[in-house]
């Protein structure tokens, strides 16, 4: 086909190239705020596209969800750096995400580091409600040791009987402790060091058979009561209530003075 009869084939492409645009110009930061059960209340900082149209920046945020080491939380605190923490982005206030307890777990080299031979591995789990209305189901894991006594066999296996008997306990000491308070006190109980519930646990089944290495394994909030943006300042510390300024009674008194022979005007 000779070129001249078609226009087309000796131009380039129509429309020409499209100006490339930096992603991150439409984006805005906004610092994560951590709860005041934490050491360290801000906690990092994350990014989404600023708002544009009907798209609103503060909905892209709510909802999201963010995982820390607790040792980043508790000031760099590396015996708690095994445990990881979820916080979830309850609401935005100006450039500041609110966040909430969202769930814990446990990294995988140091529950790989707890599995060894020759002992019993015992792990349950429950669901239970707090005081505030919170779901969590709690997974705890422990293991057995040797008795003081065992000098020859190196073995220290469970029987079946007894593997039960720790794990029924085991779900009366994690309901008795969830149940007894909110969400606050129990997430205060499971970053303490040690941890608290499970030093009960293993204290609680000496009778039965001795324990070490007892640990909540994880935690994952299934259900949340409705939103509520008062309790959720009290979770940061923070009061939502306007309480005005302080009154200075010196002042007052001296207002109260001159306006007595005045009919009420200054």
């Amino acid at each position: 086909m000779a070129i001249g009869k078609n226009k087309r084939l000796t131009k380039g492409k129509k429309g020409g190239k499209k100006k490339v645009q930096d992603p991150f110009a439409k984006k805005e930061l906004y610092a994560i705020k951590a709860p005041s059960f934490f050491a360290v209340r801000n906690a990092g900082k994350t990014i989404v596209n600023r708002t544009a149209g009907q798209k609103i920046a503060s909905d892209g945020l709510k909802g999201r969800v963010f995982e820390f080491s607790l040792a980043d939380l508790n000031g760099g605190d590396e015996a708690q750096a095994f445990r990881k923490i979820k916080l979830v982005a309850e609401d935005v206030q100006g450039y500041d995400v609110v966040t909430n307890f969202g769930g814990m777990d446990m990294t995988r080299d140091k529950l790989c580091s707890l599995i060894r031979k020759w002992q019993t591995l015992i792990e349950a789990h429950v669901d239970v409600r707090t005081t505030d209305g919170y779901v969590l189901r709690i997974f705890a894991i422990a293991f057995t040791k040797k008795q003081t006594n065992q000098a020859v066999k190196s073995t220290c296996y469970a029987q079946a009987g007894q593997v039960r008997n720790i794990r029924k306990k085991m779900f009366e000491i994690l309901t008795e402790e969830a149940t007894k308070c909110d969400l606050k006190e129990l997430v205060q109980k499971f970053i303490s060091t040690p941890d608290s519930i499970g030093q009960e646990i293993e204290k609680k089944c000496q009778s039965i058979f001795p324990l070490q290495n007892v640990f909540i394994r994880k935690v994952k909030v299934l259900k949340k009561p409705k939103f509520d943006l008062l309790k959720l300042m009290e979770v940061h510390g923070d009061s939502a209530e306007d309480t005005g300024a302080a009154l200075d009674k010196v002042a007052a008194a001296n207002t109260v003075k001159a306006l007595k022979g005045a009919g009420g005007r200054l």
